[in-house]
């Protein structure tokens, strides 16, 4: 089975959990059951993939975090009440996830508690601090990663495996 066929299957078996397209039977499913969610990965390999979904699937991730410059032209920020799928390292889905909260602040402006949320390291806004900086550096190029720069702070809850 392809990446995407596993995600069609996936979002076929959990789609009741997220109270979408409850009345098929009778209707047939509406466009907004019969599309999946977007699917993503956490972090940028999948060893990091894997480990942050570990954490979400522990209870210990309830948030996390996009710079607003690594969304394109196309792409969506988070919104509250936006479903999505988690992927593992190796591409197949894992969590239906319900983003519940979106602020968008400075990277310098980030707050202990969120970077709590986040569940990685110690948990610390020093090591959030220390390991986003890190992350979006390799990720954006140095030149494009500033203490001002946007980052959208978002928690979600998972809804699968509930």
């Amino acid at each position: 089975m392809g990446e995407d066929e596993a995600i069609v299957a996936y979002w076929e078996s959990v789609r009741a959990k997220a109270k979408v397209g409850r009345l098929p039977v009778v209707l047939g499913p509406g466009a907004l059951a019969a599309v999946p969610p977007p699917a993503f990965r956490f972090g940028d390999t999948p060893e990091l993939a894997d480990e942050l979904l570990r954490l979400v699937l522990d209870g210990v991730k309830t948030a996390t975090s996009t710079a607003q410059a690594e969304l394109g032209p196309d792409d969506a920020a988070p919104a509250a009440g936006d479903l999505w799928i988690a992927l593992d390292g190796a591409g197949h889905p894992r969590a239906l996830l319900r983003t519940t909260d979106v602020v968008e602040t400075a990277f310098r402006d980030v707050t202990p508690a969120f970077a709590e949320a986040e569940g990685e390291d110690d948990r610390s806004l020093e090591s959030w601090r220390r390991e986003r900086e890190r992350y979006w550096r390799r990720v954006l190029g140095d030149d494009r990663f500033d203490e001002d720069m946007v980052v959208l702070c978002e928690r979600f809850e998972v809804l699968d495996p509930a």
